[in-house]
């Protein structure tokens, strides 16, 4: 169960970023969305930039949360010598991210926004693929695709710097999925 909820979090996080340029986008600001609220007709005053840094906030505190909340999952460890090859893969998922600009860039309205959201979101949940999210490089993590020696790609989200196989020896990863790991230490 914490797995699933787990997951869902993390799709949000990888996902949320399109809301977030339609509504920059668009130029809706908070006041737009708290218009009907007397106590808070004074968002109207914020410059826009504020709107939009604090729509940016949600998804950072969020994947804050998510790592977190990593503590909860199995663990799994890898032995020295478990790993095969390494590949930092920081850069390879920058296409997906630019694609989900431009898709938001050209969205017109809110239906579109939410159809289009919910058909990303539930085919990001449901690939068992990567959770890469570029968020968590605030955080000071890498990912990587590392193969196993008995040939299983693994995605590998860490904090640890690796360059070669044999530096790969990792006593707790938390296994969010069965090809895709964090290694929060």
């Amino acid at each position: 169960m914490i797995n699933a909820a787990f997951r869902v979090l993390l799709t949000f996080n990888a996902t949320s970023l399109l809301v977030i340029i339609f509504l920059v986008q668009k130029g809706y600001t908070l006041s737009h969305f708290f218009s009907d609220f007397a106590c808070l007709d004074w968002t109207a005053t914020l410059p826009n930039a504020v709107s939009y840094l604090l729509y940016l906030l949600i998804p950072i505190l969020s994947t804050g949360l998510s790592i977190w909340l990593s503590k909860y999952l199995g663990k799994d460890e890898f032995k020295a010598g478990d790993v095969t090859s390494i590949e930092h893969a920081n850069n390879s998922f920058l296409p997906s991210y630019l694609g989900y600009f431009f898709v938001a860039l050209s969205i017109g309205n809110w239906e579109t926004l939410w159809f289009i959201y919910a058909v990303l979101f539930v085919f990001t949940f449901l690939s068992q693929a990567l959770y890469f999210n570029p968020l968590f490089l605030l955080f000071g993590y890498e990912f990587y695709n590392i193969t196993t020696k008995n040939g299983t790609a693994i995605f590998l989200i860490s904090r640890q710097r690796y360059k070669k196989p044999d530096d790969i020896q990792i006593s707790v990863a938390h296994r969010i999925n069965n090809y895709t790991f964090i290694e929060r230490g």
